[in-house]
C-alpha cells in the first residue's frame, strides 16, 4: 500500500502542477498519471490496491460535497423558484432518454439496455462541478442571480435520481424485477426529504459539539471530527438505503450555514485544506480505472452517443430546466460547459452491467469509459473560460464562500525608530494568515546606510515570513496607495508620523492622508505599541 500512495502523492502532484503550466485542468494531468501508474501500463497500482479506489474516491466526493453545501446561498436559490430543482431532474433525465434511444439504433440495444447505458451517462460529476462552480462564486460570475448554487443543487439531485433509476434497471435487466418501478416515485421523494432530514440533524449534532461543547480546540480538530461523522453518514445510507448518503452531507454544509456560519467558515477552509489531498486520490484512481482496452472499435459510435446526449437530451433539459425564469441566452447557454462534465460516478458504475453479465455491458463500460476521457476534462477547462463571456459579474458574499487568494501586507517604514515596531506588527499578523509582507519605503533623499540597517531589521524580524523589500521615489502617501492597489494589499501598516503642533499626538499628516484615501484597512502603529 505505502509504494502505490507514495507515487500517487508525488506523480499526481506534479502531473497536476505540470497541466497548470500547460494551461491544461489540474485533473487532466492527475488522470494521465493514474493512466500510468495504472494496471494497463506500468502496473504501479496493481489490481488489489485498485479495488480500495472506490473507497478513496467516495472519500473525495464526500470533502467534496461538503464544500458544495457551505458554499450554497439559500437567498439566491429562493430567488430562483424552481430552477435548481428543475435542473435536478429535466437535464439527466432527458439525456438518458435520447442515449435510450441512440443507443438502441447504433448499438442494438433493447429498450431496458439502451435506458441503462442512459442513466451511466446521464449521471453528473460533482469532482468537476462543484469546484468550478465554487470558483465562480468566489470570483462573483453569475451570483447576482445565483447560477452557480442552482448548477450545485441541481447536479447533486440528479445523481440522486440517475443512481435510483439505474439500481431499479440493474434489478429490471439482470432479474426482471419490473414491479420496481412502481415504487421509483416514492423512494426518490424518500431518498430526497430523508437525506435531507439527516443532514440537518447532524448540522445541530456538529453545533452542538463543536460551538456548544468546545469538545476541539482547533480547525484540523473541527476538521476531522465533522469529516468523519459525514462519512459515518454516507457508510449508513449504504447499510441502510433509505436516504442519500450524498445530498446529505451537502445537506449538512447547507444548514451548518444558517446555524453556525462562523463554524461554517472556519469548516469552509478545512475542507478546502482536505481537497488538496483528496483530489490527487479522486483523479489518480480514476485514470487508474479507465479500461482503454474495452474501447476498442467502439469510441466512434460512443462519441457519436455521447454528442446526441449532449447537444439534444440535455439541451432540451436545460431548456425546460430555466423556461419562465430570468435568465437570458447567455446564462442558460452558460450550462452546456458548467452542467455536462462526468466522471466519479461513470467509473463507480460503469463496469456494473459487464460485471452482471448482462448482454452489452462490455459496450456500456467503453462509453462510460470514453465519456469521462472527453467531458471531464473538457468541462474542467470550459467552466472558468466561458464564464466571463456567458455570465455577469457581481458581488462576492464572503459568506458564502473561501477566498483563497494569497493575503499580502503593506508595511510602510521610513528609516527611523519606529520601522522595528511596523515590522513586528507586520511579522505578527502574517503570521496568523500566512500572509505575503511587502516591506515598502519611499525614498526622498539619497541615504545609503539606513538602508542598509532597514535591510538588516527586515532579515532579523521576518526571517520566517515571506517578504520583499521595496524602494521607490516620489510622493510618500500617493506611492503607499500605489503600491496598496497594484499588488491587491489586504491592509496597510503605518508609523504615526508627527506634524508640528498638537494634531501631532494624534495622528501624522501622511497617515492622516492614507486613512483619508486607502479603500484598503489601515493600521497605525506608535513606536510604543
Amino acid at each position: 500500500m505505502l509504494e502505490p500512495i507514495c507515487w500517487i502523492l508525488l506523480l499526481g502532484f506534479g502531473g497536476g502542477q505540470l497541466a497548470r503550466l500547460l494551461n491544461i485542468p489540474a485533473l487532466v494531468g492527475m488522470v494521465i498519471v493514474g493512466m500510468i501508474l495504472g494496471p494497463q501500463a506500468t502496473q504501479v497500482i496493481d489490481p488489489a490496491v485498485l479495488a480500495l479506489g472506490a473507497d478513496f474516491q467516495k472519500i473525495a466526493v464526500m470533502v467534496i460535497l461538503m464544500k458544495a453545501g457551505l458554499g450554497l446561498d439559500w437567498e439566491k436559490l429562493s430567488q430562483q423558484g424552481t430552477v435548481a430543482l428543475r435542473l435536478g431532474f429535466f437535464p439527466a433525465a432527458c439525456e438518458a432518454l435520447v442515449i435510450a434511444v441512440a443507443a438502441m439504433v447504433l448499438f442494438q440495444f433493447d429498450w431496458a439496455t439502451g435506458l441503462l447505458l442512459g442513466c451511466v451517462i446521464g449521471a453528473e460529476s460533482p469532482a468537476v462541478i462543484v469546484p468550478g462552480m465554487l470558483r465562480l462564486k468566489s470570483l462573483g460570475w453569475g451570483v447576482s442571480k445565483g447560477i452557480p448554487d442552482a448548477v450545485l443543487t441541481g447536479s447533486a439531485l440528479s445523481d440522486v435520481l440517475i443512481l435510483l433509476v439505474f439500481g431499479l434497471l440493474i434489478n429490471v435487466v439482470g432479474e426482471g424485477a419490473a414491479q420496481a418501478w412502481y415504487w421509483l416515485p416514492l423512494q426518490v421523494l424518500m431518498q430526497i426529504s430523508l437525506g435531507l432530514l439527516c443532514g440537518w440533524v447532524l448540522a445541530q449534532v456538529l453545533v452542538w459539539v463543536l460551538v456548544r461543547q468546545s469538545w476541539t480546540q482547533t480547525l484540523t480538530q473541527d476538521t476531522l471530527v465533522t469529516a468523519g461523522l459525514a462519512l459515518a453518514l454516507i457508510l449508513l445510507a449504504d447499510q441502510l438505503p433509505l436516504f442519500s448518503g450524498y445530498l446529505a452531507v451537502m445537506g449538512t454544509g447547507f444548514f451548518l450555514i444558517e446555524l453556525d456560519a462562523p463554524l461554517a467558515r472556519r469548516l469552509r477552509s478545512g475542507f478546502d485544506s482536505l481537497w488538496t489531498v483528496a483530489e490527487l486520490f479522486l483523479f489518480v484512481f480514476l485514470g487508474a480505472s479507465i479500461q482503454l482496452n474495452v474501447l476498442g472499435d467502439t469510441w466512434g459510435l460512443g462519441l457519436g452517443i455521447l454528442a446526441i446526449g449532449t447537444l439534444v437530451g440535455r439541451m432540451i433539459g436545460w431548456l425546460l430546466s430555466t423556461w419562465g425564469s430570468n435568465w437570458n441566452w447567455k446564462e442558460r447557454l452558460f450550462l452546456l460547459p458548467a452542467n455536462s462534465a462526468k466522471a466519479t460516478v461513470q467509473a463507480a458504475i460503469g463496469g456494473l452491467p459487464l460485471a452482471m453479465g448482462i448482454p452489452g455491458g462490455d459496450k456500456i463500460l467503453a462509453v462510460a469509459a470514453l465519456s469521462i476521457l472527453v467531458t471531464a476534462p473538457l468541462g474542467a477547462w470550459a467552466i472558468p473560460t466561458f464564464a466571463p463571456q456567458l455570465l455577469s459579474r457581481g458581488e462576492v458574499d464572503p459568506t458564502k464562500t473561501a477566498m483563497t487568494r494569497q493575503l499580502t501586507i503593506l508595511a510602510a517604514v521610513d528609516t527611523d525608530a519606529q520601522a522595528p515596531t511596523i515590522l513586528k506588527k507586520a511579522a505578527e499578523l502574517a503570521r496568523r494568515s500566512d500572509a505575503e509582507v511587502i516591506v515598502l519605503h519611499v525614498i526622498q533623499t539619497p541615504e545609503t546606510k539606513p538602508l542598509e540597517t532597514l535591510h538588516t531589521q527586515c532579515q532579523s524580524l521576518l526571517a520566517d515570513i515571506r517578504h520583499r523589500i521595496m524602494t521607490v521615489e516620489g510622493t510618500v502617501p500617493a506611492e503607499i496607495l500605489r503600491i496598496s492597489q497594484e499588488f491587491q494589499a489586504s491592509e496597510i501598516i503605518i508609523g504615526r508620523h508627527g506634524q508640528t503642533g498638537w494634531p501631532s499626538k494624534l495622528i501624522g499628516s501622511v497617515s492622516q492622508a492614507i486613512l483619508e484615501s486607502s479603500s484598503t484597512p489601515v493600521l497605525i502603529v506608535s513606536e510604543t505599541a
